[in-house]
């Protein structure tokens, strides 16, 4: 896999290319008094600071949106959603929809069905907090397995994130189960993380958040600030790069994450790729590779919210350098690497959600790095939380707000044939 050799000065070339990212700040800050845990130092802006572009409703006709390549139609499809956050398609082309605050809902020949899924957990809906991603097994025409990740409570008072298991028979998730309860709980309800994907080794990647305590990032002992890899149950594979290493959870693929809210496979080498959030810059894709350092919050590209340096060098070594960053920070969500024929010249292309950036950023990478990125649909200015590639080679995007919903995208030219 070319991409798995790339040059370890990375650090460098990348520190040239970050302003020409974007024009917008990070992720919203956490708000006063909702922070937890240890060792951080951000927070709201400071009085008089730039505010962000505010999103606008979601859409309620198609719009034809001009792109450096081809123009796109985008169609909202289902609204009236309640913060979704995540997307999932059945086999036979059907969609499952997270609801932040706790519903799961199911599209079916097209139509949103009225009445949730039965059968979802209870869920710690503080902050950032609530039910976050869905996704099916592989195997699903076999086995019905369908996974929920949620912020899970206790006592009322603090929370973590969990993964739980289900099977789904149509109608309602049975047999639920929580699979693994990572060991991350506090107060605050922020940096969950919560991504998964399944690789091609058949094995389960999740993400998990350092929860706004910076120092858990490079604890090992925890969950917080990790990519962790699991057999499809929830427990540990043999191979993992700390099983038997004193000081590791055994479910660690890797660690020094901040906020990790995108996760893909790459559908012809089967490499792993995440992004995550900065704080203030310095939001990243990366390269996975087993048992690496990603650094936060000894490295980071990033500044505090109020604009004080957070780690004196951009390098250090021993750790993982971001293949790309963004300063200012998109707030890069969901992504999908794209293996379909609908859109001419993208297939292997990166597709990633952007929360405060209010579009979606198409990257291009080679055998050198950094091809090309662009910005797209952000004249919508819509805060995007997941990108989904369909069973139709569309692109599907959640929309994060309430009222939120679905929009399809498709080359226009496409769409006027079909019409």
């Amino acid at each position: 896999m070319w991409i798995s050799d790339r040059q370890k000065t990375w650090a460098a070339t990348s520190a040239a290319v970050a302003l020409l990212a974007g024009s917008v700040l990070a992720q919203q800050p956490p708000a006063a008094g909702r922070q937890g845990g240890t060792g951080r130092q951000g927070g709201p802006p400071p009085p008089g600071s730039f505010q962000r572009v505010a999103p606008l409703p979601f859409p309620d006709q198609p719009q034809v949106v001009e792109t450096t390549g081809a123009p796109l139609r985008v169609t909202p499809l289902f609204k009236g959603l309640e913060t979704p956050w995540s997307l999932a398609f059945l086999p036979n082309g059907d969609m499952l929809i997270t609801e932040k605050p706790g519903k799961l809902r199911i599209v079916r020949g097209g139509k949103l069905d009225p009445q949730p899924v039965a059968g979802t957990p209870e869920v710690f809906a503080v902050g950032q907090g609530g039910l976050l991603e869905v996704a099916v097994h592989p195997q699903f025409a076999q086995n019905q397995f369908v996974y929920l990740t949620y912020s899970k409570g206790r006592d009322g008072k603090e929370g973590t994130t969990a993964l739980a298991r289900a099977k789904f028979d149509g109608k309602a998730l049975v047999d639920f189960k929580d699979i693994l309860v990572t060991d991350n709980w506090n107060t605050g309800g922020v940096h969950f993380g919560s991504k998964l994907a399944f690789g091609k080794d058949g094995m389960l990647y999740m993400t998990v958040g350092e929860r706004n305590d910076r120092n858990r990032a490079q604890n090992t002992n925890i969950h917080g600030g990790k990519l962790l890899r699991l057999k499809d149950d929830g427990t540990v594979p043999p191979d993992n790069p700390f099983v038997g290493k004193a000081g590791f959870k055994p479910e660690i693929f890797t660690y020094g994450h901040r906020n990790l809210q995108g996760l893909a496979v790459h559908p012809e080498t089967g490499a792993i790729w995440e992004t995550e959030h900065g704080p203030q810059g310095g939001d990243e894709l990366n390269l996975i590779e087993a048992g690496k350092n990603y650094g936060w919050p000894i490295v980071t590209l990033g500044r505090e919210y109020s604009g004080e340096i957070i780690s004196a060098q951009p390098a250090n070594e021993g750790i993982e350098q971001p293949f790309v960053f963004w300063s200012p920070s998109p707030g890069l969500s969901g992504m999908v690497i794209y293996s379909g024929d609908k859109f001419a010249g993208w297939k292997n292309q990166y597709f990633l959600g952007a929360l405060a950036g209010l579009g979606v950023w198409r990257v291009g990478l080679n055998e050198k790095g950094l091809a090309g990125r662009e910005l797209m649909l952000n004249s919508l200015r819509q805060r995007i939380r997941d990108v989904r590639q369909g069973p139709d080679g569309f692109l599907y995007l959640v929309v994060d707000a309430n009222p939120g919903g679905i929009l399809r995208v498709e080359p226009a030219a496409a769409a006027a044939g079909s019409q």
